[in-house]
């Protein structure tokens, strides 16, 4: 029943890919604005979900806002699925008629600390273009995942997410191979921004409710040196894309004596914080209908719904033999 399931997804998605390939980009936003509304209408759980963690995180808002933003959050989504998919099957030169960089030398700079670049984002506007993209016009980077539960999906998001010279870690071995890569000075991408249920969450403040979140940026970024830089991918006019590279967000100060937990907590805080402050900018473009304070209210369950967009590791979870 699974396995008849997973196909009949991927025989979707496929029929969608072959679709974009020959669309213009105005029709491939519409397309995914309409299948994202489908969702939308059929999908009470996670539409009742996503108005139910705006009027939380929006307190001042109202109803009818809330709702709104909730709306165009699936549209969103939806946008995000086709757009990917278009691009999976355009050349470097046609992506790159469709996408500006903003903070490239934020990234040399970093680069030329010699000890890796840690990226990081969330299930925040366009990320996949972010890292498709960056290649184009950086050295390419190791995209840190889970995979996906349905096998022919993974595939197909593991060639999209390939095709311009980047590479899948996924979560067994993870740290081995991502500290090979912090050690060459390559750049690891990392996602920050989903619930963790492991020893290795922190938990810290995300619009003012605590949210277990990976410890994996932080420790990694403690440990090995590297920069942390935060990485958002903005829709603009005429199906057009701005890729910014903020500015690197520095490790808290250390003294001696001084619980190593905190530091890994406290700069989870800062990272997030930066998160916090695109996602409050941008509202329509963050993944509400994701149950993110689980551990601290009683939603009731969820799972994912687009397969690609809500299904991805929020960081590695570190296998039990790594972290001694």
């Amino acid at each position: 029943m699974k396995r008849a399931r997973h196909f009949g997804e991927y025989l979707a998605v496929r029929a969608v890919l072959v679709g974009v390939r020959f669309l213009p980009h105005r029709l491939v936003h519409a397309l995914g604005s309409g299948i994202g509304l489908v969702f939308y209408a059929l999908d009470g759980r996670h539409r009742r979900l996503a108005i139910q963690n705006l009027r939380a995180a929006f307190p001042l808002r109202s109803a009818r806002e809330c709702r709104r933003i909730g709306r165009a959050t699936f549209a969103h989504f939806g946008r995000l699925l086709t757009t990917l998919l278009k691009f999976s099957t355009m050349t470097p030169s046609q992506m790159l008629e469709r996408i500006e960089f903003e903070g490239l030398d934020r990234v040399q700079s970093a680069i030329g600390g010699g000890r890796g670049v840690l990226f990081y984002t969330g299930h925040f506007g366009f990320w996949e273009l972010n890292a498709l993209a960056h290649p184009l016009a950086l050295p390419p980077l190791a995209v840190l995942a889970r995979p996906l539960d349905n096998p022919w999906l993974n595939a197909l998001l593991e060639r999209a997410r390939t095709c311009t010279g980047n590479s899948v870690i996924y979560r067994k071995g993870a740290l081995r191979r991502v500290l090979r890569h912090l050690a060459a000075n390559d750049g690891i991408a990392i996602l920050i921004d989903q619930h963790i249920q492991s020893t290795d969450a922190v938990t810290v403040d995300f619009f003012n409710r605590p949210a277990a979140t990976t410890s994996a940026l932080a420790a990694l970024a403690l440990r090995t040196g590297a920069r942390v830089i935060p990485v958002f991918a903005l829709p603009m006019a005429g199906g057009r894309y701005r890729l910014v590279y903020e500015h690197a967000v520095e490790p808290p100060r250390s003294a001696e004596g001084d619980d190593p937990h905190d530091a890994v907590r406290h700069f989870t805080q800062r990272c997030t914080d930066v998160l916090e402050m695109y996602v409050r900018r941008y509202p329509e473009l963050w993944l509400w209908m994701h149950r993110r304070w689980r551990d601290f209210d009683s939603t009731a369950a969820a799972p994912g719904m687009f397969p690609a967009a809500a299904s991805d590791d929020a960081g590695p979870q570190m296998d039990a033999d790594e972290r001694r």
